[in-house]
């Protein structure tokens, strides 16, 4: 027996454990959309002439946030629209993801900027992989990132930066920052309304879609991704946080969206609480801290 999509009829692609719905091709892609549509606008307000840029990697969740970016603003004549790609300088990882980005940027019209940390910070992921001591590799790559989107984004004139991060992504920072105790971080986290100098707020339009549905909404627009794991990856402490959140939503459906709306029910207490700290410029490389010196430029030291 064929199962029918619980809005139409029509034979049903996937099911959604935590709504109970079936779902076939357009409804999925209805059920993406509007959900990003209408908390792209409960993040704040971008401006009609507006300069938006959009951190692409050429994974899915990054590529995925490219179309529907160029979908809900690309109409907007004043608006204008940056793809920045760090390269990070992983050997048959990276380089093999620079190519998709490219690609969908030609095709959607978007301008295409690339920042490599071999560029900005002196040295590949590959080569600080083999001199980073007791750090993992993430700890050095999350940082140098930020820096490299920031910078580069302060060069184009972006007014908000959007990132591809999913529900599991969010859900999984929420938990890792409660766990370790760091209110100040949580009280951080984006998307950002409050803008701080010299630093760029975030837009996060997949905060609300689990990975899975980005993934298949890719696969039923058939739009082209990278898919592969960082080499570096298997290290990260993020990893244990996933593998706990994923048998939660296992057990309870609807988990991760829980944890996701329990702490945006805290956020105005948390950033009341926490308020941003003033900063300062960097000496070494003028980018704004709350420190003497900038975590880039403290993790530069460690590597040269």
């Amino acid at each position: 027996m064929t199962i029918q999509c619980l809005k139409c009829r029509k034979p049903s692609i996937t099911f959604i454990r935590y709504s109970g719905a079936h779902l076939c091709r357009t409804h999925v892609i209805e059920f993406v959309e509007r959900r990003v549509k209408k908390d792209v606008k409960k993040q704040g307000s971008v401006s009609k002439d507006a300069t938006l840029g959009v951190a692409i990697s050429g994974g899915k969740d990054s590529t995925v946030a490219l179309h529907l970016v160029s979908e809900i603003f690309g109409p907007r004549p004043q608006l204008t629209i940056h793809a920045i790609t760090v390269d990070e300088g992983i050997q048959g990882y990276r380089d093999r993801s620079i190519p998709v980005a490219q690609k969908h940027c030609k095709h959607l019209g978007i301008e295409h900027h690339l920042i490599s940390f071999k560029e900005a910070i002196g040295k590949t992921m590959d080569e600080i992989s083999t001199v980073r001591g007791d750090l993992g590799e993430c700890s050095y790559c999350g940082v140098f990132r930020r820096f490299c989107l920031n910078t580069k984004a302060k060069e184009l004139g972006v007014d908000h930066l959007i990132t591809g991060h999913n529900l599991n992504d969010v859900a999984q920072s929420i938990l890792m920052n409660f766990t370790n105790g760091d209110m100040q971080k949580l009280a951080r986290l984006g998307p950002h309304k409050r803008i701080q100098p010299g630093l760029i707020p975030r837009l996060m339009p997949l905060r609300t879609i689990p990975e899975n549905e980005v993934m298949l909404y890719a696969y039923v627009k058939h739009i082209e991704f990278h898919n592969a794991e960082c080499p570096y990856a298997v290290r990260a402490l993020r990893g244990v946080y996933r593998d706990i959140i994923d048998v939660l939503e296992d057990n309870t459906p609807g988990t991760r969206h829980s944890i996701l709306n329990s702490y945006e029910s805290i956020k105005d207490l948390l950033q009341q609480q926490y308020p941003p700290t003033s900063l300062n410029q960097c000496p070494s490389c003028g980018e704004p801290t709350s420190q003497a010196v900038c975590k880039t430029c403290v993790l530069k030291q460690k590597i040269f």
